[in-house]
C-alpha cells in the first residue's frame, strides 16, 4: 500500500494533464494571433512603403521635367502653339499639361514635347513626343507614372504672382509660369500639394 501511495505522489492526474494541455493551448493561440497581428503590420508598412516611394518618384520626374521648360512654341503647318499649356480638364487628346523640354544636362535626351495628364483608370500618364516641331498627328508614346491618383490639379503662377488654373490666359502672359502647383488626391484619401518654381 505505501508503494502504491509512492507511485501515485511521483505522477501526474489526468486533471493536472489536462490543465497543462489548456494552458499551453492558451499560450500557442496567443503566439499566433501575435504572430499573424506581426505579419499583417508588415504587408501595411511594406505596402505604404512602396506607395509613398511611387508619389516621391512622381514628383522627383515631374520637376525634373519642369525644370528643363523651354520658353519655345511648337512650329506646326497649321501654326504655331504655345510652349506651355494648361487645361483645368482634359480628353483623351488633350492633355492636361503640356510643355517644350530642353534636352537633358548629360545631353542623354533630345528637346522634346512632354506632357502629363489623369486617365480614367486612375492613373497619371506622362506623354513623350519624339520632338518639337512634329505634325499634329504624330502620336506620343504614353507611360504611366502613378497609379492610384483620383484627382490631379494644376496651377500656374503668373506675373503678378496670383494662381491661375489655365496657361496662357491672355496674350500678354508669360511663355511659361513662374511656377506650377500640383495637388494630388490619392485613392486612399491622402492629399499632397507640391509647388515648383520655374526658370521663366
Amino acid at each position: 500500500m505505501n508503494t502504491f501511495a509512492r507511485r501515485r505522489r511521483n505522477g501526474f492526474t489526468l486533471i493536472e494533464v489536462l490543465a497543462a494541455l489548456l494552458i499551453l493551448s492558451a499560450l500557442a493561440l496567443m503566439s499566433y494571433r501575435g504572430l499573424g497581428a506581426v505579419l499583417d503590420t508588415r504587408q501595411h508598412v511594406a505596402a505604404e512603403t512602396d506607395k509613398w516611394r511611387q508619389v516621391a518618384a512622381f514628383f522627383a520626374r515631374f520637376e525634373q521635367d519642369v525644370q528643363m521648360a523651354a520658353p519655345r512654341p511648337v512650329r506646326r503647318a497649321a501654326g504655331s502653339a504655345p510652349a506651355w499649356i494648361g487645361v483645368p480638364t482634359s480628353t483623351t487628346t488633350q492633355p492636361r499639361l503640356a510643355f517644350s523640354r530642353f534636352a537633358s544636362d548629360e545631353n542623354m535626351d533630345t528637346p522634346r514635347r512632354v506632357a502629363y495628364t489623369l486617365n480614367g483608370k486612375q492613373q497619371i500618364e506622362l506623354w513623350l513626343w519624339p520632338g518639337l516641331d512634329l505634325p499634329a498627328d504624330v502620336p506620343p508614346a504614353r507611360y504611366t507614372v502613378l497609379r492610384g491618383v483620383t484627382t490631379f490639379d494644376l496651377q500656374y503662377l503668373d506675373a503678378d504672382r496670383v494662381w491661375v488654373n489655365a496657361w496662357p490666359t491672355s496674350p500678354r502672359d508669360a511663355a511659361i509660369p513662374r511656377a506650377v502647383r500640383v495637388r494630388i488626391v490619392l485613392a486612399s484619401g491622402e492629399q499632397v500639394v507640391r509647388v515648383f518654381a520655374l526658370n521663366s
